[in-house]
């Protein structure tokens, strides 16, 4: 048993491992300046137990979050850990991937400029860019519904019921699943190249070299197989985690 796992006890050596990766999300989120306050979510489902989830507490800007501070639920809206605070319209959202999507073991959801801008316009990625090939054929579009309510959750399965990981929440946002938490954040990271350089395109003042369908094809076969792999997304994501341990960011505690 680890000295840190020591300080907390009742808890599994796979549930703090979970919670310390999932702390380095949110760290490498704000880093990455993916932020909109405290207003966004993280989360991940706890090994071994899935039924509960770890989120952030409501309230923690992304750089105080630590793997202690995470908040564990379970799908009822449960919060199981002591003082934990926890944001609705999140729970919604997150408990309804989960419940919806048994190969879901982390949800990453984001407001940025370039996603929202995106969820703006109906099937607004088109393949213009070697970074939405990345994720072309898992895109999925979701109609905005009303926040913090069981019809929302219902829907949100709806839409997620094809299979697809990457969801552009029309009028909201980004949200990327994945069966790992480095795959999720892979998801996520292509996501937001492919919406920031569909929203350059649209400003350039004439149309986009679309990419030929025999190529959108033999994309869709590669990454159909890559992102089945344990390792999709790993070596990016350790050395996400390098960069925010060179700079300083103390999340596992």
């Amino acid at each position: 048993m680890s000295a840190a796992l020591q300080l907390h006890t009742g808890m599994s050596e796979a549930e703090w491992q979970t919670r310390c990766t999932l702390a380095s999300v949110y760290h490498i989120i704000n880093h990455l300046g993916w932020t909109d306050l405290i207003n966004t979510h993280m989360s991940a489902r706890i090994p071994g137990e899935p039924n509960h989830f770890l989120i952030n507490n409501y309230g923690e800007m992304f750089d105080e979050i630590t793997a202690s501070s995470l908040v564990k639920m379970d799908m009822d809206g449960n919060v199981l850990s002591a003082g934990g605070k926890f944001n609705s319209a999140g729970f919604t959202i997150h408990s309804g991937v989960y419940k919806a999507r048994s190969d879901a073991n982390c949800v990453l959801h984001t407001h940025t400029r370039a996603g929202a801008g995106v969820s703006l316009m109906k099937h607004g990625l088109r393949p213009i860019s070697q970074d939405h090939l990345s994720v072309l054929d898992d895109v999925v579009y979701h109609e905005y519904g009303v926040p913090a309510t069981q019809e929302e959750c219902d829907a949100l399965a709806v839409s997620l019921k094809g299979g697809g990981s990457c969801v552009v929440l029309l009028n909201h946002g980004l949200l990327t699943l994945g069966h790992t938490i480095h795959g999720a954040m892979m998801r996520l990271y292509m996501l937001e190249r492919a919406c920031e350089l569909e929203l350059i395109s649209r400003q350039l003042g004439e149309e986009p070299v679309v990419v030929s369908e025999y190529v959108q094809q033999k994309a869709k076969e590669r990454m159909q197989k890559r992102r089945q792999s344990d390792d999709y997304g790993l070596p990016e994501f350790e050395g996400l985690v390098r960069t925010a341990e060179r700079l300083g960011f103390d999340w596992k505690r």
